[in-house]
């Protein structure tokens, strides 16, 4: 009679079972984000100009397809140094980022909705800052700590 035995194998996230303390890495998880959200924001940017959107201004200026990247990049950077500073120093760096982030997304959309934009222009700007804090919000927020 022969027996044999299962190996099983469970695969554990490093921050799975991390006190709930513990600060989290974000930047690696933030850059990869910032890239992510920069490529779906000009290809959206795109989309939207082949359709018709102008992106004008009221002095007639367009944004121009790559400052859409290349904007995006920054300002999500700018948003993994905000969360690397609340993973260290917030008493609750999770909740604190959010909304946090949340605050200054609502801040986004003021240039969109005064620089004299069409309306059409003023709602894809204001959904692509959306589409780029919805890939790069979660990820950070999942990154960093309830409490600590």
């Amino acid at each position: 009679m022969s027996t044999t035995t299962a190996h099983v194998s469970t695969r554990v996230t490093p921050d799975a079972h991390a006190p709930a303390g513990q600060r989290q890495p974000v930047w690696r998880h933030g850059v990869a984000a910032a890239v992510v959200a920069s490529v779906a924001t000009t290809v959206l940017a795109t989309v939207a100009s082949a359709a018709g959107v102008s992106f004008a201004d009221g002095t007639g200026t367009s944004i121009p397809i790559a400052a859409f990247a290349q904007l995006t990049l920054v300002f999500s950077l700018v948003g993994v140094g905000i969360a690397a500073v609340m993973a260290r120093t917030a008493r609750r760096p999770r909740v604190t980022f959010v909304r946090t982030s949340v605050a200054l997304i609502a801040l986004s959309f003021v240039p969109d909705l005064t620089f004299g934009f069409d309306p059409g222009s003023a709602a894809t700007l204001i959904t692509l800052h959306s589409v780029a804090a919805a890939i790069v919000v979660p990820t950070l927020a999942g990154r960093l700590a309830r409490t600590r």
